[in-house]
């Protein structure tokens, strides 16, 4: 050491403080109806999405509705004086009014294949604004539209002429020889000696702002099966869309041409053992995308490798315990929905009981799982025979990575940390008061399939008891939800209802 100084001692790094459990409030609900009325198909919502900034948010339904929400609680709309008095953030919550809605898709039907193709939105993802233009892209099971939100001015107009005498004269017009005398215009227009045509000029009453959607482009013939997943890139060029057993990539700028980059299908349909059930792109390297599968595994593909990217960078799954297969096993770990964090450094992805995170730099396993449906696994029977078990639950996780959710039944959302030392698990029901369902539980991060009790009262076939000691209801499922890229709030669907809630 120079100057003969002492090395300094090695420090422990401290340890991660604990983090405060959040407090959900209920903030606003969209199409909420009254007790007795019935909810039609056609509104029930099947998509929802935040924009990149969190100040739009789109839903779309089985009608092939797509609706736009815009949030008006926007700080910068509020004075420095006024954010000093009192806490702008907390003192207010979030708060979006109903923008525009426009029908995205109409029912089809294919005349060669003899099927019947449904208006139902599956999937919408934003696409980066220009001029302060909304561009979005929406899907159903088998055309892809782009879509282009732009607010348009329109003026009313109550008078056409004006003041004579108010007429200017700037000189003679063009290729006129008049000198000191008045002249008729081509059109009949007088013209005074030395000056222009007199004017006639609207006089403008109001002023209105409507929004037009306009479909741009339209996407389709590509895909044999049913689309599942759509995901833009980061390039903001392109983006891909995946089927069941092929996934497409896609310019934004050109609708009559994409390139097969992924082809599961093999030469003889019958050696077919897994389906692709969902695709993403990294959310800063374009060169990189993920996909999960119906056996449970997770794949990395680099665009860089080859053309066709059959062969992966990563595989991540967890592979079960001996003697542990049944029936079932397959078909609770077909994953529904994957999602990557907002610094790609994480998945989160959702199987029928579990929800997993994962480290990109670790295929060894999850980080993480926490349980969700633990409790109906003695009843994976009845599950199978009125195809509950089928359905395809969502995943999100916050934008700074610390917590994730997920819906269940009885239009209940789960919310778990997975912060360091994290144990925090909040369940709430989609309603006005959701602090009525509201259950602190012990840590689940476990690995443990096993790890909850199982408390399950025979009974009614849509009817239970879960682990928590409340009942559940089969009927009545929360699919899709999402998280705000930046602040504690989520938004879900219960039916036709849109609900937010904040922390």
């Amino acid at each position: 050491m120079m100057n003969g100084a002492a090395a300094p001692e090695p420090t422990e790094a401290p340890a991660p403080s604990p983090q405060v459990p959040l407090d959900w409030r209920f903030s606003q609900v969209f199409g909420e109806r009254g007790a007795g009325e019935d909810v039609q198909d056609v509104d029930i919502i099947s998509a929802i999405e935040f924009n990149k900034l969190g100040h739009h948010l789109a839903t779309g339904d089985r009608g092939g509705r797509v609706v736009l929400f815009e949030r008006t609680d926007a700080k910068d709309h509020v004075s420095r004086k006024d954010a000093e008095k009192a806490d702008y953030s907390i003192s207010r919550h979030p708060e979006f009014r109903y923008k525009t809605e426009f029908q995205s898709h109409e029912p089809e039907f294919d005349y060669l294949k003899s099927l019947e193709i449904e208006e139902k939105i599956n999937k919408i993802k934003w696409c980066q604004e220009t001029n302060g233009a909304s561009f979005l892209l929406s899907t159903n099971d088998k055309t892809i539209k782009f879509w282009k939100v732009q607010e348009k001015k329109v003026k009313k107009i109550c008078e056409m002429n004006m003041n004579p005498s108010n007429a200017p004269a700037n000189g003679s017009p063009v290729g006129s020889t008049m000198c000191g005398s008045s002249a008729r215009t081509p059109n009949g227009g007088i013209l005074k000696p030395g000056g222009l045509p007199l004017l006639r000029l609207p006089v403008v009453t109001s002023q209105e702002t409507s929004l037009a959607a306009n479909c741009r482009r339209v996407y389709a013939h590509a895909h044999d099966y049913h689309i599942n997943s759509i995901s833009n890139n980061s390039d903001g060029e392109t983006f891909i869309s995946a089927d069941d057993l092929r996934i497409n990539l896609w310019n934004l700028e050109i609708s009559n041409q994409s390139f097969n980059i992924v082809d599961v299908k093999p030469t003889n349909m019958e050696d077919l053992t897994e389906v692709i059930t969902s695709a993403e792109f990294h959310p800063s390297h374009c060169n990189t995308l993920a996909y999960s599968s119906s056996k449970g595994s997770i794949r990395l593909v680099d665009l860089r490798q080859s053309a066709l990217c059959d062969t992966h960078s990563k595989l991540f799954e967890q592979h079960e315990a001996p003697g542990s297969r049944s029936f079932f096993t397959e078909i609770i770990a077909s994953i529904s929905d994957i999602k990557f964090s907002m610094d790609g450094r994480h998945i989160v992805s959702r199987d029928y009981m579990t929800l997993k995170l994962w480290d990109v730099n670790m295929d060894s396993g999850p980080v993480a799982t926490f349980q969700v449906h633990e409790y109906l696994r003695p009843k994976l029977c009845d599950l199978y025979e009125n195809d509950s078990i089928f359905d395809k639950f969502e995943c999100c996780q916050s934008g700074d990575g610390l917590r994730v959710a997920t819906g269940s039944y009885s239009n209940i959302f789960r919310v778990f940390n997975c912060g360091a030392g994290g144990s925090e698990v909040t369940t709430l029901e989609a309603t006005r008061n959701p602090t009525r369902r509201q259950i602190q539980n012990p840590a689940r991060p476990a690995r443990s399939l096993g790890s909850l009790t199982r408390v399950v009262r025979r009974g009614a076939e849509n009817t239970g008891i879960d682990a928590n000691g409340n009942s559940y209801d089969l009927s009545t499922k929360l699919l899709h939800l999402a998280w705000h890229p930046s602040e504690n709030l989520i938004a879900c669907a219960a039916a036709n209802s849109l609900y937010m809630y904040y922390a």
